[in-house]
């Protein structure tokens, strides 16, 4: 198999975090567990929903002190969160995520 295309990891990994917000995976931390990823990527790549007009805004915790919250998608834009869950095995085999 031939190493997939920077745009397709790029794509893949953006879907990816995205998917993981949706079930509960929703804060910087969690996802860095989740994937491995750096602070500074993980950060870019929720900043890089956006691109794909996946809307995704941090939600602080009531009463909570600064920056203590989620993240949540309140809009997925053309992106079908079932295709994703549907092919979830193929997407983290590309990324090379457990």
């Amino acid at each position: 198999m031939t190493e997939p295309s920077k745009t397709r990891t790029s794509f893949y990994r953006r879907l990816y975090v995205a998917h993981l917000i949706s079930q509960g995976t929703d804060t910087i931390p969690a996802i860095m567990v989740a994937t491995g990823m750096p602070r500074r990527t993980a950060q870019d790549t929720l900043a890089a929903l956006a691109e794909l007009d996946i809307l995704c805004a941090f939600e602080q915790t009531e009463g909570a002190r600064h920056l203590q919250g989620h993240y949540r998608i309140s809009d997925w834009g053309p992106i079908n969160p079932d295709w994703i869950a549907a092919n979830l095995p193929v997407i983290k085999e590309t990324l090379g995520y457990p």
